[in-house]
């Protein structure tokens, strides 16, 4: 059967693969029998087996130039290497699985991002606007890779969202307990009663939001081939 390369991610080893006969694939390096480097886009020739693709030829009109095998997993340093990457597809498909490591990647270089702006008036507004978008796409994909739906990435935001108001309800009642008519507090210590569970209000959503973020980003993947594509370390 012929088809046509969707993804290919020479760090974990694993790709996709839209057949002529509209079914994905999912396949490993070790199913490539030509040295070229399967790129998205590219036709190949290949056996299916079952929802797996094996023994795939990428057609001679499509190779690429590149004769650096296709299963290359790290740099001369040892770390991963970030120029096989589709980054496109990490920042802004819901679909498939990511690794722990291309998680991290993509995580601080939206966190640098959204550092820088902050600096910016007006414009940094509408770019941390945009950075949700990819923000909640690696966390989609990482619950993935961990078997689980990608729709738990709404926990920390509903948490969030949820402890905010509890948090301005508690502010508001400590102004109106403590304001007097002059500007000065008429019962500082009720004021302040309600002032402390204010800020453990906006604490806990701070604490859970970390929490999630460890758990999604320490978390292995899950082993084999689940419900939302193969293991992007193909194991």
């Amino acid at each position: 059967m012929r088809g046509e390369i969707l993804s290919y991610d020479a760090a974990a080893g694993g790709g996709l693969i839209s057949g002529d006969d509209g079914q994905r694939y999912g396949f490993t390096s070790s199913a490539l029998q030509t040295p070229a480097v399967p790129a998205p886009g590219v036709r190949v020739d290949f056996v299916a087996d079952g929802a797996d693709a094996r023994d795939i030829v990428i057609l001679a009109s499509a190779q690429t130039a590149s004769a650096q095998p296709a299963y290359a997993t790290a740099g001369s340093a040892g770390l991963p290497d970030v120029s096989a990457v589709d980054w496109k597809t990490l920042m802004l498909s819901f679909e498939g699985r990511i690794r722990r490591s291309h998680f991290w990647m993509a995580w601080l270089i939206l966190l640098g991002a959204n550092v820088v702006a902050g600096w910016l008036p007006l414009i940094g507004v509408l770019i941390s606007l945009a950075l949700i978008w990819p923000n909640v796409a690696i966390t989609v994909k990482r619950l993935h890779d961990m078997g689980r739906t990608g729709w738990l990435a709404l926990v920390p935001f509903v948490v969030a969202v949820a402890m905010f108001i509890v948090g301005i309800i508690f502010f508001g009642l400590g102004a109106m307990m403590g304001g007097g008519s002059d500007g000065d507090f008429e019962n500082p210590v009720a004021a302040f009663a309600m002032f402390g569970p204010a800020l453990g209000a906006f604490a806990v959503a701070a604490l859970i939001g970390f929490a999630f973020l460890l758990w999604i980003g320490l978390t292995d993947s899950q082993p084999g081939e689940n419900r939302f594509g193969p293991n992007p370390k193909a194991l």
